[in-house]
Protein backbone atom coordinates (compact mmCIF):
# COMPACT_ATOMS: atom_id res chain seq x y z
CA UNK A 1 0.00 0.00 0.00
CA UNK A 2 2.84 2.21 0.70
CA UNK A 3 4.78 1.72 -2.77
CA UNK A 4 1.33 1.88 -4.59
CA UNK A 5 0.57 5.06 -2.31
CA UNK A 6 4.02 6.89 -3.60
CA UNK A 7 4.46 7.49 0.46
CA UNK A 8 7.96 8.59 1.13
CA UNK A 9 9.40 6.37 3.92
CA UNK A 10 10.77 9.01 6.39
CA UNK A 11 10.34 7.81 9.80
CA UNK A 12 12.06 10.81 11.23
CA UNK A 13 13.68 8.83 13.85
CA UNK A 14 10.30 7.49 15.11
CA UNK A 15 10.81 3.75 14.08
CA UNK A 16 11.42 2.61 16.87
CA UNK A 17 8.06 4.08 18.72
CA UNK A 18 5.81 3.22 15.43
CA UNK A 19 7.17 -0.36 16.06
CA UNK A 20 6.64 -0.72 20.06
CA UNK A 21 2.94 0.96 19.03
CA UNK A 22 2.85 -2.03 16.51
CA UNK A 23 3.49 -4.80 19.43
CA UNK A 24 0.72 -2.97 21.66
CA UNK A 25 -1.50 -2.06 19.14
CA UNK A 26 -1.74 -5.05 17.08
CA UNK A 27 0.66 -8.50 17.89
CA UNK A 28 -0.79 -8.20 21.37
CA UNK A 29 -4.29 -7.74 20.50
CA UNK A 30 -3.66 -10.60 17.29
CA UNK A 31 -2.65 -12.75 19.47
CA UNK A 32 -5.10 -12.89 22.60
CA UNK A 33 -8.43 -12.62 20.09
CA UNK A 34 -6.49 -15.47 18.73
CA UNK A 35 -6.59 -17.69 21.93
CA UNK A 36 -10.16 -16.04 23.08
CA UNK A 37 -11.52 -17.89 19.90
CA UNK A 38 -10.05 -21.08 20.72
CA UNK A 39 -12.71 -21.17 23.89
CA UNK A 40 -15.29 -18.55 22.74
CA UNK A 41 -17.98 -17.89 20.06
CA UNK A 42 -16.86 -15.39 17.52
CA UNK A 43 -19.98 -13.15 18.24
CA UNK A 44 -18.67 -12.72 22.10
CA UNK A 45 -15.04 -11.68 20.57
CA UNK A 46 -17.37 -9.38 18.71
CA UNK A 47 -19.20 -7.57 21.18
CA UNK A 48 -16.42 -7.46 23.96
CA UNK A 49 -13.95 -5.50 21.48
CA UNK A 50 -16.95 -3.01 21.85
CA UNK A 51 -15.69 -1.95 25.44
CA UNK A 52 -12.63 -0.49 23.52
CA UNK A 53 -13.86 3.27 24.29
CA UNK A 54 -14.72 2.27 27.86
CA UNK A 55 -11.04 0.86 28.11
CA UNK A 56 -10.07 4.09 26.41
CA UNK A 57 -11.58 6.21 29.20
CA UNK A 58 -10.30 4.42 32.08
CA UNK A 59 -6.71 4.39 30.84
CA UNK A 60 -6.99 7.87 30.14
CA UNK A 61 -8.12 8.75 33.57
CA UNK A 62 -5.61 6.84 34.81
CA UNK A 63 -2.66 7.78 32.97
CA UNK A 64 -2.75 10.87 30.94
CA UNK A 65 -4.77 13.23 33.29
CA UNK A 66 -8.04 12.57 30.86
CA UNK A 67 -11.32 14.30 32.62
CA UNK A 68 -13.97 11.57 33.82
CA UNK A 69 -17.29 12.83 34.07
CA UNK A 70 -20.35 11.60 35.66
CA UNK A 71 -21.63 10.18 31.99
CA UNK A 72 -18.06 8.58 31.45
CA UNK A 73 -18.11 7.19 34.74
CA UNK A 74 -22.31 5.78 34.49
CA UNK A 75 -20.76 4.52 30.91
CA UNK A 76 -17.98 2.16 32.18
CA UNK A 77 -19.86 0.77 35.26
CA UNK A 78 -22.77 0.04 32.66
CA UNK A 79 -20.45 -1.56 30.44
CA UNK A 80 -18.98 -3.63 33.10
CA UNK A 81 -22.61 -4.61 33.61
CA UNK A 82 -22.80 -5.83 29.88
CA UNK A 83 -19.31 -7.69 30.49
CA UNK A 84 -20.91 -9.25 33.32
CA UNK A 85 -24.24 -10.65 31.51
CA UNK A 86 -21.84 -11.78 28.84
CA UNK A 87 -19.37 -13.92 31.07
CA UNK A 88 -22.12 -15.54 33.94
CA UNK A 89 -24.70 -16.43 31.32
CA UNK A 90 -24.71 -18.20 27.94
CA UNK A 91 -22.35 -20.60 26.14
CA UNK A 92 -19.06 -17.74 27.38
CA UNK A 93 -20.35 -19.12 30.87
CA UNK A 94 -17.63 -21.29 32.76
CA UNK A 95 -14.31 -21.23 33.77
CA UNK A 96 -12.69 -21.79 30.73
CA UNK A 97 -14.57 -18.99 28.79
CA UNK A 98 -13.39 -16.42 31.47
CA UNK A 99 -9.86 -17.02 30.33
CA UNK A 100 -11.07 -16.17 26.78
CA UNK A 101 -13.00 -13.14 28.09
CA UNK A 102 -9.97 -11.93 29.82
CA UNK A 103 -7.64 -12.50 26.68
CA UNK A 104 -10.42 -10.18 24.89
CA UNK A 105 -10.40 -7.46 27.87
CA UNK A 106 -6.53 -7.26 27.63
CA UNK A 107 -6.92 -6.50 23.86
CA UNK A 108 -9.32 -3.99 24.43
CA UNK A 109 -6.95 -2.06 27.26
CA UNK A 110 -3.98 -2.62 24.86
CA UNK A 111 -6.26 -1.00 21.81
CA UNK A 112 -7.07 1.96 24.51
CA UNK A 113 -3.69 2.70 25.50
CA UNK A 114 -2.17 2.90 21.94
CA UNK A 115 -4.46 5.67 21.43
CA UNK A 116 -2.58 7.57 23.88
CA UNK A 117 0.43 6.65 23.15
CA UNK A 118 -0.01 7.81 19.38
CA UNK A 119 -0.63 11.08 20.57
CA UNK A 120 2.44 11.43 22.94
CA UNK A 121 4.94 9.25 21.19
CA UNK A 122 4.24 10.90 17.50
CA UNK A 123 1.95 13.73 17.38
CA UNK A 124 3.55 15.53 20.58
CA UNK A 125 6.62 15.18 18.77
CA UNK A 126 6.34 16.67 15.59
CA UNK A 127 4.03 14.13 13.68
CA UNK A 128 4.53 11.65 11.14
CA UNK A 129 2.64 10.28 7.47
CA UNK A 130 -0.13 8.22 9.60
CA UNK A 131 0.63 5.99 6.99
CA UNK A 132 4.25 5.94 7.66
CA UNK A 133 2.98 5.08 10.88
CA UNK A 134 0.93 2.67 9.95
CA UNK A 135 4.01 0.37 8.04
CA UNK A 136 5.62 1.29 11.30
CA UNK A 137 3.05 -0.50 13.71
CA UNK A 138 2.57 -3.30 11.32
CA UNK A 139 6.44 -4.11 11.24
CA UNK A 140 6.50 -4.13 15.27
CA UNK A 141 3.40 -6.22 14.78
CA UNK A 142 5.24 -9.08 12.79
CA UNK A 143 8.86 -8.68 14.80
CA UNK A 144 6.90 -9.79 17.76
CA UNK A 145 4.59 -12.38 16.35
CA UNK A 146 7.41 -13.96 14.14
CA UNK A 147 8.51 -16.52 17.70
CA UNK A 148 5.19 -17.25 18.42
CA UNK A 149 4.86 -18.81 14.56
CA UNK A 150 8.48 -20.59 14.33
CA UNK A 151 7.11 -22.55 17.79
CA UNK A 152 3.87 -23.32 15.96
CA UNK A 153 5.35 -24.09 13.30
CA UNK A 154 7.73 -26.47 15.33
CA UNK A 155 5.24 -28.17 17.32
CA UNK A 156 2.08 -28.20 14.81
CA UNK A 157 3.91 -28.16 11.30
CA UNK A 158 2.01 -26.16 8.66
CA UNK A 159 0.16 -28.23 5.95
CA UNK A 160 0.90 -25.65 3.12
CA UNK A 161 -0.10 -28.15 0.41
CA UNK A 162 -3.31 -29.25 2.23
CA UNK A 163 -4.65 -25.19 2.57
CA UNK A 164 -7.27 -24.38 0.01
CA UNK A 165 -8.14 -21.43 -2.30
CA UNK A 166 -10.37 -20.60 0.15
CA UNK A 167 -7.56 -20.61 2.77
CA UNK A 168 -5.11 -18.11 1.24
CA UNK A 169 -8.17 -15.71 0.31
CA UNK A 170 -9.06 -15.60 3.99
CA UNK A 171 -5.52 -14.58 4.98
CA UNK A 172 -5.13 -11.98 2.06
CA UNK A 173 -8.19 -10.18 3.61
CA UNK A 174 -6.92 -10.50 7.01
CA UNK A 175 -3.56 -9.27 5.67
CA UNK A 176 -4.44 -6.72 3.52
CA UNK A 177 -8.02 -5.55 3.89
CA UNK A 178 -8.79 -6.13 7.67
CA UNK A 179 -5.07 -5.26 8.93
CA UNK A 180 -3.34 -2.61 6.78
CA UNK A 181 -5.72 -0.87 5.20
CA UNK A 182 -7.82 -0.51 8.33
CA UNK A 183 -4.80 0.37 9.71
CA UNK A 184 -3.77 3.41 7.30
CA UNK A 185 -7.31 4.68 7.86
CA UNK A 186 -7.16 4.15 11.73
CA UNK A 187 -4.49 6.50 12.12
CA UNK A 188 -5.35 8.96 9.68
CA UNK A 189 -8.67 8.90 12.03
CA UNK A 190 -6.68 9.31 15.12
CA UNK A 191 -4.57 12.33 13.27
CA UNK A 192 -8.46 13.99 12.34
CA UNK A 193 -10.30 13.42 15.38
CA UNK A 194 -7.92 12.10 18.61
CA UNK A 195 -7.75 9.17 20.22
CA UNK A 196 -10.69 8.80 21.90
CA UNK A 197 -13.42 9.22 19.22
CA UNK A 198 -11.34 7.06 17.16
CA UNK A 199 -12.14 4.41 19.07
CA UNK A 200 -15.85 4.08 18.63
CA UNK A 201 -14.98 2.81 15.13
CA UNK A 202 -15.93 -0.06 17.56
CA UNK A 203 -19.23 1.03 17.79
CA UNK A 204 -19.48 -1.10 14.22
CA UNK A 205 -17.84 -4.56 15.44
CA UNK A 206 -20.70 -5.87 17.32
CA UNK A 207 -23.44 -5.91 14.53
CA UNK A 208 -20.94 -7.03 11.74
CA UNK A 209 -19.17 -9.79 13.74
CA UNK A 210 -22.41 -11.24 15.12
CA UNK A 211 -23.51 -11.16 11.29
CA UNK A 212 -20.40 -12.44 9.95
CA UNK A 213 -20.43 -15.40 13.02
CA UNK A 214 -23.70 -16.15 11.60
CA UNK A 215 -23.31 -16.21 8.26
CA UNK A 216 -20.00 -18.09 7.88
CA UNK A 217 -19.50 -20.26 11.08
CA UNK A 218 -23.40 -20.87 11.36
CA UNK A 219 -23.13 -19.32 15.16
CA UNK A 220 -26.38 -18.17 16.14
CA UNK A 221 -27.49 -14.40 18.56
CA UNK A 222 -28.34 -15.97 22.04
CA UNK A 223 -30.31 -13.38 24.23
CA UNK A 224 -26.88 -12.39 26.49
CA UNK A 225 -25.08 -11.57 23.76
CA UNK A 226 -28.42 -9.38 22.90
CA UNK A 227 -28.72 -7.72 26.66
CA UNK A 228 -24.67 -7.78 26.88
CA UNK A 229 -24.62 -6.13 23.78
CA UNK A 230 -27.75 -3.31 24.08
CA UNK A 231 -25.60 -2.58 27.59
CA UNK A 232 -21.88 -2.43 26.00
CA UNK A 233 -23.92 0.03 23.05
CA UNK A 234 -25.49 2.04 25.96
CA UNK A 235 -22.12 2.46 27.83
CA UNK A 236 -20.76 3.80 24.72
CA UNK A 237 -23.53 6.57 24.23
CA UNK A 238 -23.18 7.76 27.45
CA UNK A 239 -19.03 7.69 27.51
CA UNK A 240 -19.33 9.31 23.96
CA UNK A 241 -22.09 11.32 23.98
CA UNK A 242 -20.06 14.93 25.35
CA UNK A 243 -17.37 14.21 22.78
CA UNK A 244 -19.35 14.43 19.59
CA UNK A 245 -18.06 18.70 18.24
CA UNK A 246 -17.43 17.91 14.63
CA UNK A 247 -14.43 16.30 12.98
CA UNK A 248 -11.58 18.43 11.27
CA UNK A 249 -13.05 17.92 7.59
CA UNK A 250 -9.84 16.97 5.06
CA UNK A 251 -9.67 16.16 1.69
CA UNK A 252 -7.61 12.76 0.46
CA UNK A 253 -4.62 14.88 -0.59
CA UNK A 254 -4.62 16.59 2.30
CA UNK A 255 -1.93 16.79 5.14
CA UNK A 256 -1.67 12.78 7.09
CA UNK A 257 0.10 13.40 9.61
CA UNK A 258 0.13 12.96 12.95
Amino acid sequence: LIALLRVGLSFKGKLVATMMLGVINSGLPFLLFALAARVLPAGYSAILNASTPLMGVLIGAALFGERISANKLAGVLIGLAGVAVLTRTGPAAGPEALWGVAACLTATACYGLAGFLTKRWIADRGGLDSRVVALGSQLGAVALLLPFMAWQASAQPLAWPAAGAEVWLAMLALGLLCTSLAYVLYFRLIADVGPLKALTVTFLIPPFGIFWSWLALGETATLPQALGGALIALALWLVLRPEAPAARAAAPDEDWSI
